[in-house]
């Protein structure tokens, strides 16, 4: 509370508490995501075809790894915490 107060460490301050909201959103965006690629795993249909099924898989996996990695980056950007 005292780095918020000051004229010169104000920043800090409020720097510290956007990075804890961005922090809090990323978990947020984390479970979005794991939910999604849940829904979208489900739906695969494994009857008709084995191969495609296999690679929609590793494709949703793909992509989910990338949303993961990304959502730190797009919290901070949000809340303006760098």
């Amino acid at each position: 509370m005292a780095a918020m107060m000051g004229r010169e460490w104000g920043g800090m301050g409020q720097n510290y508490l956007r990075s804890l909201m961005a922090l809090g959103f990323q978990a947020f965006l984390i479970m979005v995501c794991v939910a999604i690629y849940a829904v979208l795993v489900q739906n695969i249909a494994t009857d008709e075809d084995t191969i495609a099924a296999i690679w929609s898989c590793v494709g949703y996996t793909v992509l989910l790894c990338l949303t993961l990695f990304k959502s730190g980056s797009m919290a901070k950007a949000i809340f303006q915490a760098h």
